[in-house]
């Protein structure tokens, strides 16, 4: 039983001892007293006047009297206007400690039985990964695992975008430019290999626009009549018409893509349950565009495109269709949303996509209700703002971008430094402490990014989310390693802290508080599943450290003589770790044993 739902018990029994009013104590709103008044939970006194027939004061201070001298779990209250303020004693504070240490599956939540797929990363095969679609991996990657910890079935999917038009850009460049280059023969990663043909595409085409104004022609003419994007529109529909030397050409390079994008995958931790490939998915889309035709849905133009007319819906008209018969966006994702609702009996489907694609995902859903479908109104973006550098937006096209697996290999060097320069690690293992290194690393990029809400554009700066204090992930770690050096040296010296051996001592002030911030981990789970905002976790886990870090400054555990608040203290710590470990594992973060 929470506080929360233990207060509005009682109080719906003093209502029925003082008024004679039966009251249902679901209905009753508790919730925890703000800062700037004292109290630990509080009563809304106001919808209880009809059966009080008295001021919200006196109401008030009728059932705090009452509470304070009926349940021993309160020890105190005050009145304030329309709000009951109650503090509960040591008493209850001990019992639910107790329940929070003794219980193994402490701060999970029951099933909820639906079945949720979160969408996220879903690259382009014409470039490598880079910061920006770490925050997309970071941001799905915790999504679902908040997802299930709240106790849902989730279903981690991709969509690789390995066909387009930018996707032949990238090949016609490493026909024209690349020399027969391969990974192997080059010795570059295969999605850097394709990406620097992406960039060389860029250069040609920039070029060939240049020339043509300068021999007359308008820049908006030039830009549509370059030599070559007009061979890479040619290109494309070679591909869509299945030739077999643009056919082979597209698998060899996505195959060096795919096999990069792994590596990059891996050093992040990141894994799919279902990953889905556009080239699979663009003809769904196309059937749904003749049906929609065929229901007066889509119209076709003059130059045999075809459109939605979203302008009575306050939008304007989307193309579902070019002149030539090839797919964009959009046709894809109207096929593969049926397809993924057909097949896997979603309640919910949320896309992790920037908010640059805001509209996009307005119209997919507009398209989707107007075609039939019921369960468009179940589809979510999780619209996320970009992370920026000091120096100002990325462009793949230029080549400006911040590269993924550079990113991964600074954070390594950064921990590495930092940890050396601490030199605490003297006697572990090299291949411990390499480990470590990677640990640390990979956990103050995913923190430094998690922590931020989703919504927010930020700054990133690989220097300050290694930072060992402050609100980071190495803090957290370092926070956890502590606990365990603890644990460790009271095993070694034969002290329990077997926490079902607890008997009845009272709690510290500092050590009620921490047993308030445990127990408000369920809760923090379930507001952040519901706002999809892993921040939420992760400023929570940051709170429940420097808190700890507060109490052991102030607070030397082993040296306590009394036997059993040592075995309570160590208890605490016990399952401080084991929330850290929870939470932390909610954002895909190690704690180490040793740091």
């Amino acid at each position: 039983m929470t506080p929360e739902s233990f207060i509005a018990a009682k109080a719906a029994q003093a209502i029925s001892a003082l008024y004679g009013a039966e009251v249902e104590a679901s209905a009753l709103q508790v919730s925890v007293t703000r800062k700037e008044f004292e109290g630990d939970f509080t009563l809304v006194v106001f919808p209880l006047l009809r059966i009080s027939h008295s001021t919200p004061e006196n109401t008030g201070n009728a059932i705090g009297a009452w509470l304070k001298d009926n349940v021993p779990e309160i020890s105190d209250y005050n009145c304030v206007k329309g709000f009951l303020n109650i503090l509960l004693s040591n008493l209850f504070w001990n019992g639910l400690f107790k329940a929070i240490v003794t219980d193994p599956d402490f701060g999970s939540l029951p099933s909820t039985g639906r079945n949720i797929m979160v969408e996220f990363s879903s690259p382009n095969t014409n470039k490598p990964l880079h910061l920006g679609h770490i925050r997309n991996n970071l941001l799905g990657d915790s999504v679902s695992r908040l997802l299930k910890a709240a106790g849902n079935n989730v279903i981690r999917t991709t969509l690789v975008n390995d066909r387009g038009i930018h996707i032949c850009k990238s090949m016609l460049a490493w026909q024209k430019v690349g020399a027969g280059a391969t990974p192997q023969s080059s010795g570059i990663k295969g999605d850097h290999l394709v990406g620097d043909m992406y960039v060389a595409f860029n250069d040609i085409y920039k070029k060939e626009v240049e020339d043509l104004v300068a021999g007359g022609m308008s820049e908006e003419e030039a830009k549509k009549e370059a030599p070559s994007l007009r061979e890479a529109h040619v290109m494309l529909q070679k591909w869509e018409a299945g030739d077999k030397e643009v056919r082979d050409l597209w698998a060899m390079m996505n195959g060096w893509v795919f096999e990069g994008f792994d590596e990059t995958y891996r050093a992040l931790g990141i894994t799919f349950d279902k990953v889905y490939y556009e080239h699979d998915t663009y003809l769904l889309g196309k059937e749904l565009v003749r049906e929609g035709l065929e229901k007066g849905v889509f119209v076709t133009d003059p130059d045999g495109s075809v459109w939605c007319d979203l302008t009575a819906d306050g939008l304007d008209r989307k193309i579902v269709q070019r002149s030539d018969g090839t797919s964009v966006y959009i046709t894809q994702d109207l096929g593969t949303a049926e397809k993924r609702f057909s097949e896997n009996a979603l309640d919910s489907h949320i896309y992790v996509v920037g908010n640059e694609q805001d509209y996009h995902f307005q119209v997919l859903k507009l398209i989707l209700s107007k075609l039939g479908f019921k369960w468009a109104d179940d589809i979510f973006h999780l619209s996320y703002g970009m992370v920026e550098l000091p120096e100002g937006k990325m462009k793949s096209r230029e080549g400006t971008v911040v590269d993924a697996d550079d990113l991964i290999q600074k954070m390594y060097e950064e921990a590495k430094a930092t940890s050396e320069e601490s030199g605490k690690l003297a006697d572990m293992s090299d291949e411990d402490k390499e480990k470590l290194y990677h640990m640390i690393g990979l956990g103050a990029l995913k923190y430094f990014i998690i922590k931020v809400d989703p919504k927010k554009t930020m700054l990133f700066n690989p220097k300050e989310s290694i930072d060992f204090n402050g609100n980071t992930g190495p803090f957290i770690q370092y926070t956890h390693a502590r606990i365990r050096s603890i644990l460790r040296k009271a095993d070694e010296k034969g002290i329990s802290h077997d926490a079902s051996a607890l008997g009845e001592v009272p709690l510290s002030a500092k050590e009620t508080r921490l047993v308030k911030i445990l127990n408000t981990y369920p809760a923090k789970v379930a507001e952040a599943a519901s706002a999809l905002s892993p921040a939420v976790i992760a400023n929570y886990v940051y709170e429940l450290a420097k808190e700890f870090n507060q109490y052991y400054h102030d607070t030397p555990v082993l040296k306590e003589e009394n036997p059993d608040v040592l075995t309570m203290r160590l208890s605490l710590i016990d399952s401080i770790s084991a929330v850290l470990r929870k939470g932390m594992g909610i954002l895909g973060i190690e704690l180490p044993e040793r740091m």
